[in-house]
């Protein structure tokens, strides 16, 4: 599918994958409807990114946003292209210093954002390419974002890993299930990439991190998995596959 003159849709687009997503995107002749949550700086980005971005508001987790979302993207033309990179991790392990069973709201809260949301996306998306006229064989594609987590969770990042591996576990039965309509699926896991959340982090943190990737020896940019979701768009075989894009890296127990 010819990225230029499409309307699509990118979650999580305020900022790192998502803001370099939506350039890419633009660049490539594309309009964008920017979702993210009502306290980022979407409404700024879209500024800058001009006259064939908008940012729409929405928190994945609300069924109702997501939509409502769906619905004003609608109204800029047939949506074809939706990469949904909204998510975070947190921090917890299985027993606390004391020997405890840890509290269960930390592992709940980021099953729900990170699939309870990609699901939320993947049914309106769904609904709203189901309804395009198909163009070069496709009505439409979702790119979804998962993480090396999924496949080698470290110490600490058992909800990450859970939440993540059950992205990677929807998208060959959701390819499936919308391939008889002409909609493809495919998602991509992400190694260590230079994102704000890592910005914030140390220096040596971060040396850390880069000097694991076996090659390129750097974290990766965001541009990067820009281009692997740009593509994905384009390619039309590319379909059920959960694409890693780490450099090689295989992630160590912590």
């Amino acid at each position: 599918m010819d990225i230029s003159g499409i309307n699509t849709v990118v979650t999580g687009a305020a900022s790192g994958l998502g803001r370099a997503t939506a350039e890419r995107l633009i660049a490539g002749g594309a309009s964008v409807t920017l979702v993210d949550l009502p306290s980022s700086d979407g409404k700024a980005v879209a500024a800058e990114l001009g006259d064939r971005s908008r940012f729409v508001a929405a928190d994945v987790i609300d069924g109702d946003q997501v939509a409502a979302a769906f619905a004003t993207a609608d109204e800029q033309g047939p949506v074809r292209a939706v990469v949904h990179c909204a998510g975070r991790g947190r921090p917890m392990r299985l027993l606390d210093k004391a020997g405890e069973a840890v509290d269960l709201e930390p592992f709940a809260s980021v099953i729900e954002l990170n699939v309870v949301g990609s699901f939320n996306v993947l049914r309106y998306a769904a609904r709203s390419l189901a309804r395009n006229e198909p163009l070069d064989g496709d009505r439409g594609v979702c790119v979804l974002t998962a993480s090396v987590a999924a496949f080698e969770g470290q110490i600490g990042q058992i909800n990450y890993s859970a939440a993540k591996a059950a992205v990677v576990g929807m998208t060959l039965p959701a390819a499936r299930d919308l391939a008889g309509i002409g909609v493809r699926v495919c998602t991509i896991a992400p190694g260590t990439f230079d994102t704000p959340l890592l910005a914030r982090a140390r220096d040596d943190v971060r040396e850390s991190l880069a000097a694991a990737v076996p090659h390129p020896r750097r974290l990766g940019d965001p541009t990067e998995f820009a281009a692997l979701a740009a593509h994905i768009v384009e390619n039309g075989m590319l379909n059920g596959e959960t694409i890693r894009l780490d450099g090689a890296i295989r992630m160590a127990p912590r």
